[in-house]
């Protein structure tokens, strides 16, 4: 590099002593044209949001997780011998298949 693109930076005291002690084995105008492009550099994925598919999926998942919860808690119940005495049984029992049906349906998709 030649003297002609070299130019001279003005920076307080703290901020030289500050670059000084980071700097390690660079050289100045390599650690604020390291310190620089990492500021402005995107990261690779910078989404604070999920996009459809993604959260199709994600509620897939969920009714999917609902439901075997749901089977395992009836069927856990019906085997220790209880037996349904009241419209619960059938409630949850509905909202069994309502789920499953309602998995089915997405998948088709």
């Amino acid at each position: 590099m030649s003297v002609a693109d070299k130019r001279m930076l003005i920076v307080d005291a703290d901020i030289a002593s500050r670059i000084e002690e980071n700097r390690g084995d660079m050289s100045y105008s390599e650690f604020l044209n390291f310190l620089i492009d990492s500021q402005l550099k995107e990261p690779a994925s910078s989404n604070n949001y999920v996009d459809k598919d993604e959260f199709q999926h994600f509620a897939t998942g969920m009714k999917e997780l609902l439901r075997n919860f749901l089977e395992f808690f009836l069927s856990y119940g019906l085997e220790l011998g209880k037996q349904p005495q009241d419209k619960t049984f059938d409630e949850l029992s509905q909202k069994l298949q309502e789920l499953g049906s309602s998995g089915n349906k997405s998948k088709k998709l």
